[in-house]
């Protein structure tokens, strides 16, 4: 009975541990991603002392904002849309999450408005362009590491 006990005890600090490191490691990854991002755009847009320290701010608020909208309110109804009952959604469920998600691309579409709109002042408008072509070049590589490192 001591043993079960022992071993039962073994198992769930095992499994805390586990979880914990993999907890760990996600945060670690995503600052590592967070790290490569900032010196990617940074290079690709030449920043200048003064526009950097005016810039990343801006920039830091801006990903913030956008990353919670995204966990927050497009999490839910994306997570109904992946679950295995989706086939079984009524017409009233399908409008209530269309309607989530609409005013979730909304308020998406206004945050970056408002974050561009707050950039004019800090960057020339070319800068402004290269830093949505940075953006979008940066996740096309990471997309592409992430394919290349799942083939092997």
């Amino acid at each position: 009975m001591k043993t079960r006990n022992i071993l039962s005890l073994i198992l769930i600090l095992t499994s805390i541990i586990s979880f914990a490191q993999n907890g760990r490691l996600m945060k670690q990854k995503k600052e590592q991603v967070k790290s490569l991002k900032v010196a990617f755009i940074t290079s690709e847009l030449d920043l200048t002392a003064d526009e950097s320290a005016k810039f990343w701010p801006l920039y830091n608020a801006f990903d913030e904002k956008q990353s919670e909208i995204r966990r927050t309110k497009m999490k839910s109804y994306l997570d109904r849309m992946d679950s295995e009952n989706f086939d079984t959604v009524s017409e009233k469920e399908a409008a209530t999450l269309l309607s989530q998600m609409e005013s979730s691309e909304e308020e998406m579409y206004q945050l970056r408005k408002k974050f561009i709109g707050s950039l004019k002042s800090v960057l020339p408008a070319i800068k402004i362009l290269k830093l949505k072509k940075a953006e979008e070049d940066f996740n096309r590589k990471l997309l592409q590491q992430y394919r290349n490192k799942r083939n092997r």
